[in-house]
């Protein structure tokens, strides 16, 4: 299972996008929302989470998915549940996947040191200990990051890439009209 983190003022984008592509794909993917059900983004959108974080349990992780979005990265960082479960991702050794200034959280606890990783620009100082890379979308070892909004289907795609295989993101990627 992926669980993909909802904070209040995430950037819609950044997470619906991903989100869309991984279910269509076949992905088991389920939103846990940070304080509650329903949660607004940072452009004031409100979306539904499948759960909340009071009842995530995380034994069937797969991956952990963080959007950014400000100040959705401040509440996700902020959150006990988040943290948690991107500790236990480390110990068992399965994927994360940030995007935007949300990689920011994984450089503040000293994940990314060594790892090459990029974020939203401005935010490079907060990846404590990585090799900043100019690619908008970077898999290294077990941590994905991503640049940002715009770059959000690409995320998207690698995460498939990942758990399906390249031929099947190539497929999304002919279905979506993907340039």
């Amino acid at each position: 299972m992926i669980y993909m983190f909802l904070a209040e003022g995430f950037e819609e984008v950044e997470a619906l996008c991903p989100l869309d592509i991984m279910r269509r794909a076949g992905l088991s993917v389920k939103t846990v929302g940070v304080g509650g059900r329903e949660i607004t983004g940072s452009h004031n959108i409100t979306v539904k989470a499948d759960v909340t974080d009071s009842e995530f349990d995380g034994g069937d992780a797969e991956m952990i998915f963080l959007p950014g979005g400000m100040p959705g990265t401040l509440n996700l960082a902020d959150s006990s549940t988040v943290i948690d479960a991107i500790n236990n991702a480390i110990t068992a050794n399965i994927y994360i996947a940030a995007i935007c200034a949300a990689p920011s959280i994984l450089g503040d606890m000293g994940l990314l040191v060594g790892k090459e990783a990029i974020c939203y620009p401005g935010f490079e100082d907060r990846l404590t200990g990585a090799v900043v890379s100019e690619k908008k979308v970077v898999r290294d070892g077990k941590i994905i990051t991503a640049a940002g909004m715009g770059v959000a289907l690409d995320l998207g795609l690698e995460i498939v890439n990942v758990f399906c295989g390249k031929a099947k993101a190539d497929d999304l990627k002919k279905a979506v009209i993907y340039a």
